[in-house]
C-alpha cells in the first residue's frame, strides 16, 4: 500500500452539519449570522467570527453581525388605513433600511420566496416612522416585522433580519394550496408565539418636565380661640339665637 492510500484510512471524517462561511468551523444547529452587505446575503458564522464583526468598521464594513434583540413599542399601533397605505397584499411583511442602496426596502413572504417592493419614504415616515422602533432600527441587520391578525389588528416588532428570512423559509416549506393549509398556519402561529415571547417592550417615554412650584409667603397661623371668647359665644344671647 502507498502512503496516500493509508492516509485515506487514518484521515478523520469531516464533521457533519453546517460550517462557518468564513473560517470553516463546524456549527451547531442554532447559530448566528452575518449580513454580506455587498451581495445582500446571509452568512452562517461561528461565535468568534460573529463577535469579530460586531465591531464598527470590521472587514471594511462588508460583513455586519446580526444582533439578537426583539423589541415592541406599546405606544404604537396600526389601523386599517395605515395597512392600506403600505400596499401589502398579504398579512405578513418586513421592512429594513438597505445601506448599500441607501433606501428603504419592503418584503413580504410568499411560497415562492421573499417578494421585494420599494417603499416610498413619505409612506414610511407617515405610517412606520411614528414608532420609536423606526429610530432604533439598525440598517441591514434588523427589520420591522408586521403581522396582521384575522381580526385586523397589526403587530409591529423589531427583530433580527435573519428571523424574517427564517419565516420565508418556513412558508416555502409548509405552504400548500391557496390559503397555505392547516400545517402552514399552525407553523406561522408557533413562529409568532416565539417572537412575542422574546420581544421586550420599550419603556414609556418620559412625560414633559413639570416646573417646581415655589411656595408663597408663609401665612400667619390662625389665632387660637381664647377661653373668654368661647364663653362669650356660649352666653345667653348666643343660646337664645340672637340679640335681645
Amino acid at each position: 500500500m502507498t502512503t496516500d492510500v493509508l492516509k485515506q484510512f487514518t484521515r478523520r471524517p469531516p464533521p457533519e452539519g453546517e460550517r462557518c462561511d468564513l473560517c470553516g468551523e463546524p456549527l451547531p444547529a442554532a447559530h448566528r449570522h452575518l449580513v454580506d452587505t455587498s451581495r445582500r446575503s446571509l452568512k452562517c458564522a461561528c461565535p468568534p467570527c460573529h463577535l469579530l464583526f460586531t465591531r464598527p468598521g470590521a472587514g471594511q464594513g462588508r460583513f455586519r453581525a446580526v444582533p439578537d434583540r426583539y423589541l415592541t413599542d406599546p405606544g404604537f399601533g396600526l389601523d386599517e388605513s395605515d395597512w392600506n397605505r403600505l400596499q401589502i397584499p398579504v398579512a405578513l411583511a418586513f421592512f429594513f433600511r438597505n445601506s448599500e442602496l441607501d433606501r428603504l426596502a419592503a418584503f413580504y413572504p410568499s411560497p415562492a420566496g421573499a417578494t421585494e417592493s420599494e417603499l416610498d419614504p413619505q409612506t414610511w415616515d407617515a405610517v412606520l416612522g411614528r414608532s420609536r422602533l423606526a429610530e432604533l432600527l439598525e440598517p441591514d441587520v434588523e427589520a420591522l416585522l408586521l403581522h396582521r391578525g384575522r381580526g385586523g389588528s397589526v403587530t409591529c416588532t423589531l427583530v433580527p433580519v435573519d428571523v424574517c428570512y427564517e419565516l420565508v423559509g418556513r412558508m416555502r416549506l409548509h405552504w400548500k394550496g391557496f390559503d397555505g393549509g392547516a400545517e402552514a398556519r399552525a407553523d406561522i402561529a408557533e413562529f409568532f408565539e416565539r417572537i412575542t415571547a422574546a420581544a421586550r417592550p420599550l419603556a414609556p417615554e418620559p412625560g414633559p418636565a413639570v416646573a417646581p412650584t415655589h411656595p408663597g409667603p408663609p401665612t400667619a397661623p390662625a389665632e387660637r380661640e381664647t377661653p373668654a371668647a368661647s364663653a362669650e359665644s356660649t352666653g345667653p344671647a348666643a343660646q337664645s339665637g340672637g340679640a335681645p
